[in-house]
């Protein structure tokens, strides 16, 4: 049975409220009740990630048959690609209860140790955006994660007494998109450390063909290809993209997603062939034409797109860098050959 901690839910950001509206972000969104829907609930049903899928399964059933929580486990990567999903599905691999919060709802000590101090046996306790958990609410992670345990200090000054509250045995799982962020004896304390990557036009194939069924789409192979090939490798955005698309569907009164009714839709929406939209084509716009294709810093990159540093490096860079258009430089960003071709700009040979 998998428990959803209502008291702790992620904290809304400035950044996911700005581009919450755009539909290629990885960014999981308030209305999130379609993407719930679609989340697979055990590992044979999630698709991808087939490494960790594997090294993850032999250790749950180790585990069980040791009567033994799982050790702690760690997910990283880039937003979008399945570690909420990955974690609920831990959880109910386990046969235990999950209470979800974030790094920036732990405000204090005290929050964290409320939560830990509810916890029961065996349970997963996830924290989304662990990076961004404050260091002194970190230190009670130490020994919670070690030793089950957390000490608290009564009082103040030379009167001042500490007790140890005992826990039990849990799991936690923590998730960011920024593992370099974390400190190093935060991340050692995790017994699994898994990067999540991007994932294969066929695995986002085989994805949307699932997530079809479950809404009762009917969608031809080559459209689910071109929905795949816009998706920019993230599952999250394709399950958005096949809604976008059905909706473009209804609105044609066609009772089947076409390869023209899929082109269509992601035409209006303004997602080219490769999944980039207007914010993306913005960016890379902006170096070409304005600073000659780089070095440009992404403070001076941010203050011309009208984007801020943080949400450019999070949600914007890391497609492009995966796709080769832009480079990191020590002098700051530069735009490859790639994105020159893809805009069908000329590069200058000044």
């Amino acid at each position: 049975m998998i428990i959803r901690d209502e008291d702790n839910k992620v904290a809304e950001t400035k950044t996911k409220t700005e581009i919450d509206d755009r539909v290629v972000s990885p960014i999981q969104t308030d209305n999130n009740y379609f993407e719930n829907k679609l989340r697979p609930v055990v590992l044979e049903e999630y698709v991808g990630q087939s490494k960790i899928k594997s090294n993850l399964n032999i250790s749950i059933q180790a585990s069980k048959k040791r009567k033994e929580p799982l050790e702690h486990v760690l997910l990283h990567g880039p937003a979008g690609l399945g570690k909420t999903t990955l974690a609920n599905i831990i959880a109910r691999e386990m046969g235990a209860n999950i209470k979800i919060t974030s790094g920036p709802a732990l405000e204090k000590q005290g929050d964290l140790a409320a939560i830990l101090s509810n916890l029961g046996e065996f349970d997963v306790l996830f924290i989304d955006e662990i990076h961004r958990v404050k260091p002194a609410v970190e230190e009670i992670l130490y020994t919670a994660m070690e030793d089950f345990g957390i000490d608290i200090v009564l009082g103040k000054g030379p009167s001042a007494n500490s007790i140890r509250i005992n826990l039990p045995r849990f799991t936690l799982i923590g998730a960011t998109t920024k593992v370099s962020m974390l400190s190093s004896p935060l991340r050692d304390r995790f017994g699994h450390n898994y990067k999540l990557d991007f994932y294969s036009l066929n695995e986002i194939n085989n994805i949307l063909k699932r997530s079809s069924e479950i809404l009762d789409v009917s969608i031809d192979h080559d459209a689910s290809t071109e929905i795949a090939k816009s998706s920019r490798q993230t599952p999250r955005i394709a399950n958005r993209l096949l809604k976008r698309v059905r909706d473009y569907a209804d609105y044609k009164n066609s009772n089947k997603v076409t390869m023209d009714i899929a082109r269509e839709a992601l035409s209006s929406l303004g997602i080219d062939e490769i999944g980039l939209d207007h914010v993306d084509r913005d960016i890379l716009k902006s170096i070409i034409n304005k600073f000659g294709g780089g070095p440009v810093g992404i403070n001076t990159i941010a203050a011309t797109t009208s984007e801020e540093e943080e949400t450019i490096e999070d949600v914007y860079e890391p497609y492009l860098l995966k796709l080769g258009m832009i480079e990191r430089t020590p002098r700051g960003r530069i735009a490859t050959s790639n994105a020159y071709k893809h805009l069908g700009i000329e590069k200058s040979k000044v």
